[in-house]
C-alpha cells in the first residue's frame, strides 16, 4: 500500500488545496506526510506486499491499477518525497498571487511523478506521465517570467510530440501481448523481431530523450527553466528530467534490448557531444538560471551515456547519481532564487561581493557547487566515479571526451562563485542582509545530504 499512499496523499491534498486558505502550510504538511510514508516504507517495512498493489482499473482495455516499488522506484520516490518539502520550505517567505492554485498544482505534479515511478502498467504509466506534466504547463504559463508564454508553448510542443509517440508505441506493444495486457511483465516477455524493436525503440527513445533532455532534443529546456517560477524549475530539473532516464531503464532497454545494444554507440556519441556543447555554452552565460540549465544538460548527458554502456556498474552509478543530481541541482536553484529575491538581479556581471553581506549563503553555495562538479567526499562523486568506470570499460575515448565535461564544469562553476560572491560589493547590493531561517534550514539539509552520502553512500545502494 505504500505506493498507493505516495500517490493518494499529494493527489488528495492538491485537490483539496484549491479550497483551503492557508495554502503554504497545507502544502508543506502534505509533503511532509508523504515523506513520512516514504521513510516508513524504507525503514520499517520489509514485506514485499507492502510495496505492491494491483487491482483492475479499466478491465475493458486490459489495464490494471498496478503499482510496485523496486529499487529504482524507491530511490526516485525518495528523491521526490524529499524534494517537495525542501522546495516549499525554502520558498515559504515568497508571496505570489493565487497561492491556493499554485501550491495545489505543485502537489498534483508530485502525485503524477510518484505515479510515473511506481506504475507497472503501461497505460497507467502514460496516465501519470501526463498528470505530472499538465500542472507544470499551468504553473509556468501563469506564474512565469515575461516570455513565459513562448517558453511554455515550446515546452508543450516538444512534450506533446513525445507523449503521442510513446502512446503509439504502448498501443502497439499492447496488441503484441498474447493476453492483450499493458503489464510491464507482459512487455518483458515479448519476443519482438529486429524490425519491430528498431522502430519501437525510436518511438520510445524520442519521448524519453525529450524529457531528459539530451542533445539535440534539448532546445526547449533553457528557455523553460529561465521563464518558469523557480520552485517549478526545481521540480523540472531536479525530478522531472529523471522521468526520461527512468523510462530508459525501466521500459526501453528491457523491452527492446537488441535495438538498445545496436543504437548504443550512436546515442553515446550524441550524449558526449551534448556534454561538451552544453558545458561550453554554460561557460559563456551571464544569466545564472541559464548557466545552471546548461549545466543540467551536461549532467544528464553523462547519465544517459553511462546507461547505454550495458555495464551493471554504470546502471548503479546512474541510480545513485539521479538522487545526488536532484539534491544538488535543487540546492543551486535555491541559492539563485535567494540571490534574485534579495537583489532583483540574475546576471553575474551585475553581482559581486555577496559573501560580505550574506556569508551563510556563500558557504552553502560553495559546498553545493563543489558537489555539482563531483568533488571527492561529496555525494555526486560516488555516482560519477561509477559512471566513468563504465564508460572506460566500454570505450576509453568515449570516457576521455566525456571527462572534458568535468574540467569545463569546474571552470564555469568556479567562475560563477568568484563573480557572484567575491570582489567588491556593488551599490545596489549594499543593503542586502543574510538569508531567513527557513532558507538556512533548507540549505543546511541539502548540505547534510551532500556530506553524508558523499562519505557514506551505502544506504542508497541498499535501496536498489
Amino acid at each position: 500500500m505504500i505506493p498507493v499512499l505516495l500517490i493518494a496523499i499529494p493527489l488528495a491534498a492538491g485537490a483539496a488545496g484549491f479550497f483551503i486558505k492557508q495554502a503554504k502550510p497545507w502544502a508543506l504538511f502534505a509533503s511532509l506526510l508523504t515523506l513520512g510514508v516514504m521513510l516508513y516504507g524504507i525503514c520499517f517495512n520489509h514485506c514485499s506486499c507492502v510495496y505492491s498493489y494491483n487491482k483492475p482499473w479499466i478491465p475493458e482495455l486490459g489495464a490494471d491499477f498496478h503499482v510496485t516499488m523496486g529499487g529504482l522506484a524507491k530511490i526516485l520516490c525518495l528523491l521526490t518525497a524529499v524534494a517537495f518539502p525542501l522546495i516549499f520550505l525554502a520558498t515559504h517567505n515568497k508571496k505570489r498571487e493565487g497561492e491556493k492554485s499554485f501550491y495545489s498544482l505543485m502537489l498534483l505534479s508530485q502525485a503524477g511523478l510518484m505515479g510515473v515511478f511506481v506504475a507497472a502498467d503501461a497505460l497507467l504509466f502514460y496516465f501519470f506521465w501526463e498528470l505530472a506534466l499538465i500542472p507544470v504547463y499551468f504553473l509556468a504559463s501563469r506564474w512565469g517570467g515575461e516570455k513565459r508564454i513562448a517558453a511554455t508553448f515550446k515546452f508543450f510542443i516538444y512534450t506533446f510530440l513525445g507523449s503521442i509517440l510513446m502512446l503509439v508505441g504502448i498501443i502497439y506493444l499492447f496488441n503484441q501481448t498474447p493476453d492483450n495486457s499493458f503489464s510491464i511483465e507482459s512487455f518483458y516477455k515479448l519476443q519482438l523481431s529486429a524490425t519491430q524493436q528498431y522502430w519501437l525503440f525510436a518511438v520510445f527513445f524520442i519521448a524519453f530523450a525529450i524529457k531528459m533532455p539530451i542533445f539535440p532534443f534539448h532546445t526547449w529546456q533553457p528557455d523553460a527553466y529561465e521563464q518558469s517560477p523557480t520552485p517549478v524549475t526545481m521540480v523540472m530539473s531536479g525530478i522531472m528530467v529523471k522521468m526520461g532516464l527512468f523510462g530508459v531503464m525501466q521500459w526501453l532497454i528491457p523491452v527492446m534490448p537488441r535495438a538498445a545494444a545496436d543504437a548504443s554507440l550512436a546515442i553515446m556519441v550524441f550524449c558526449v557531444i551534448g556534454i561538451i556543447y552544453a558545458s561550453l555554452i554554460a561557460m559563456r552565460q551571464d544569466d545564472l538560471k541559464r548557466l545552471v540549465a546548461y549545466s543540467s544538460i551536461a549532467h544528464i548527458g553523462l547519465m544517459c551515456a553511462a546507461l547505454f554502456t550495458g555495464e551493471v556498474i554504470g546502471q548503479r552509478g546512474v541510480m545513485i547519481q539521479m538522487f545526488s543530481h536532484g539534491i544538488n541541482i535543487i540546492g543551486l536553484w535555491m541559492v539563485i532564487d535567494m540571490i534574485e529575491c534579495k537583489t532583483g538581479i540574475r546576471k553575474m556581471s551585475q553581482l559581486g561581493g555577496l559573501a560580505q553581506k550574506s556569508p551563510w549563503l556563500a558557504v552553502m553555495l560553495v559546498i553545493i557547487a563543489l558537489a555539482n562538479i563531483a568533488l571527492p567526499l561529496t555525494n555526486a562523486f560516488v555516482g560519477e566515479f561509477l559512471m566513468f568506470n563504465a564508460l572506460f570499460r566500454y570505450n576509453i575515448w568515449m570516457a576521455v571526451f566525456a571527462g572534458l565535461g568535468i574540467i569545463l564544469a569546474a571552470v564555469y562553476t568556479l567562475n560563477m562563485i568568484q563573480k557572484v560572491f567575491f570582489g567588491e560589493v556593488r551599490n545596489e547590493q549594499a543593503q542586502v542582509g543574510d538569508i531567513a531561517w527557513n532558507e538556512k534550514l533548507a540549505l543546511a539539509i541539502i548540505v547534510l545530504f551532500i556530506v553524508v552520502f558523499g562519505v557514506y553512500p551505502a544506504p542508497l545502494f541498499h535501496l536498489y
